[in-house]
């Protein structure tokens, strides 16, 4: 494909509450045995884009080690790679990411050294499957300047946090609105933008010498009546990891068999890095229903409607409903969760009892597990 990809992975999110504390959004676990930056690096590698940087920030070593070796996305070769860019100290800046427009500035160099004609951008806390050819067809066909890549919600859904759109006919852009208080539109922007590599570089070159920082705000609200911005509609699965809630009901559309067909039995598939474990056991006494157990796991007890990570361990008569059990965590016997999500590297005492009343419940224990 002749374009290299930037995925912005160094935002925080307060709204996730604990569960940002200890990685970066685009590290949270996903469907078992996925990050949610898999999503956005298996679409680079399936559109065949060769060359593509991951610029991470906020609480970023649970995400770096994830990126450590580019083989798991096919990235591993002599011509393109994968490419971590973290906030360095330099000669001429010590600051931060002041935004996304300041962080792809800081490593300019990046696109100045490539020789694709157009860049990909996407965001690395979303989870869905696409061919960014055909957004670049549609970006070449309509002769447009940046498009970005929009879907239409249901009636119900809270759009308010996300980019608002307005099409014409032709599907350009005639107006772009930032979160707004009121949306006058259903349509919202899915974070994925085609743009030619040379007008990316003086646009946020510009930004750079006005003191604007943003992408969404300073390119394409600024620019929406001047440059030729145009909607590319997506029509598949697309969720954005933005709340707890909205992480909760990803993970919970994996038990959904539609979902998990789309995304693991029909090509192209999705990757990420592998670990060394054995399958899961399951001992005499357990039941498990609509749930997925990840390997390096041993369940002796009940599982209903759950999503249970990697190397987790379920104590006798435990019950698990309706919840997320994360990575590493070990439950004690006679244990009862309902509409949880329990922290990885957790120790669950046994006999404990944690119901999610009013919304989800975040589980956080520190007790210690081995004692010498």
């Amino acid at each position: 494909m002749r374009a290299i990809g930037i995925i912005l992975a160094g935002g925080n999110n307060r709204r996730m509450r604990e569960l940002s504390k200890k990685r970066a959004i685009g590290a949270m676990p996903i469907a078992g045995s996925y990050r949610s930056i898999d999503f956005a690096l298996s679409n680079m590698t399936n559109s065949h884009i060769q060359r593509v940087g991951v610029l991470t920030q906020y609480n970023a070593r649970s995400l770096n080690e994830h990126l450590s070796s580019s083989k798991w996305w096919d990235f591993g070769r002599k011509q393109g790679g994968l490419f971590v860019f973290t906030p360095a100290v330099t000669a001429e800046n010590s600051f931060w990411y002041r935004g996304t427009a300041d962080a792809i500035y800081q490593n300019i160099s990046f696109l100045k050294n490539s020789h694709e004609p157009y860049v990909v951008i996407t965001s690395g806390d979303c989870v869905y499957k696409m061919d960014y050819n055909k957004v670049l067809e549609y970006h070449i066909q309509k002769k447009a300047d940046i498009t970005v890549v929009c879907k239409d919600m249901p009636a119900e859904a809270d759009v308010e946090r996300y980019g608002i759109l307005k099409m014409n006919e032709d599907g350009r852009v005639v107006d772009f609105e930032e979160k707004p208080i009121v949306a006058q539109s259903s349509t919202i922007s899915c974070g994925i933008y085609v743009i030619r590599r040379r007008l990316l570089v003086e646009m946020i070159e510009r930004c750079a010498m006005e003191d604007r920082y943003d992408f969404v705000k300073d390119i394409l609200v600024r620019y929406k009546n001047q440059k030729r911005i145009y909607g590319y509609k997506m029509q598949d699965y697309w969720r954005n990891i933005a709340t707890v809630e909205d992480y909760f009901a990803t993970n919970m559309d994996f038990l959904k068999p539609e979902i998990r067909n789309f995304f693991f039995r029909q090509y192209p598939d999705i990757y990420s890095k592998v670990d060394d474990l054995p399958p899961a056991k399951y001992n005499v006494g357990a039941k498990v229903s609509n749930s997925l157990i990840s390997s390096g796991c041993i369940v002796n007890g009940t599982v209903e409607n759950s999503v249970i990570f990697k190397k987790t361990y379920i104590g006798n008569n435990c019950v698990i409903k309706n919840s997320i059990i994360l990575n590493d965590v070990y439950i004690g016997d006679n244990t009862y969760i309902e509409n949880c999500i329990v922290e990885s590297h957790d120790t669950i005492r046994a006999n404990s009892h944690y119901k999610g009343e009013d919304g989800i419940k975040i589980v956080i224990e520190k007790n210690d597990r081995y004692f010498i």
